[in-house]
């Protein structure tokens, strides 16, 4: 039997910058999906499986990555409650990454099929859906610069400040104090560093007082500082709601 609040993470997410009427949610709602625990490292989406159902992240972390032919891991980005983690492989049928469990999560299978046929019949849900991939993809070319750009201390100051600000909007945590869902091997492979690495460059961002850490609670003393160190800018994340979102709210 579906459970129909499973979905409601995902229309908050979609109307925080798209503009849905009452029957536009409705129409989300009511779309048929199962919800399922799953455990940490269990895969979502596998690359070169044929794409069947559509995931919706209801609470706990996934994250989307791809494994070199010699076997080394690039962690692409990470989710949270309320994304729809591959709306991506909408059209495209056959997935080239991998989406895995960052988290023990609870999981919401929406046939793809399904969804199709939603935004054939509802354009603001198919803008809300077109928007929130284009969001990705604006994601998605900040870590290219992260990683291909950034120095090392920078790459973790800035995954910090993304992980902490898109945990506040979803309502996760605080963005100055808030628990990384990250192990240190994670953060080196979104960062393209060595755990040792990732290790020494958040004992440099404690010495300096950017952070302070408790076990994998992250705070942040220095927010504007920090963001500096990182090369942060939030335009990135399209955070500020939308001028169709505001109509949501009218």
């Amino acid at each position: 039997m579906p459970h129909h609040n499973a979905l409601a993470g995902a229309i908050r997410k979609l109307a925080s910058h798209s503009y849905l009427d009452p029957d536009d949610r409705a129409a989300i709602l009511a779309l048929p999906h199962s919800v399922r625990s799953i455990d940490t490292g269990t895969y979502l989406v596998r690359e070169g499986d044929l794409a069947e159902y559509c995931c919706v992240i209801v609470s706990g972390f996934s994250y989307r990555h791809k494994v070199t032919g010699e076997g080394q891991r690039q962690i692409l980005a990470i989710h949270m409650a309320g994304d729809a983690v591959d709306l991506h492989n909408l059209f495209l049928d056959i997935s080239d990454h991998n989406i895995q469990a960052l988290t023990r999560s609870e999981i919401a299978f929406v046939p793809c099929r399904a969804v199709r046929e939603l935004v054939e019949v509802r354009p603001n849900v198919a803008r809300a859906m077109w928007t929130e991939t284009l969001i990705d993809g604006s994601i998605f070319r900040e870590w290219v610069v992260n990683v291909g750009r950034r120095p090392a201390i920078g790459r973790i100051a800035h995954l910090l400040c993304e992980i902490g600000l898109r945990m506040e909007a979803a309502g996760l945590a605080n963005a100055g104090s808030y628990e990384m869902p990250m192990t240190q091997e994670q953060m080196g492979d979104a960062a393209g560093l060595t755990s040792v690495h990732v290790n020494r460059v958040l004992q440099e961002l404690g010495r300096l007082g950017l952070i302070e850490r408790s076990k994998r609670t992250i705070t942040i003393p220095d927010w504007e500082h920090l963001r500096r160190i990182g090369d942060f800018n939030a335009r990135y994340l399209h955070l500020e709601p939308s001028e169709q979102a505001k109509r949501t709210a009218a």
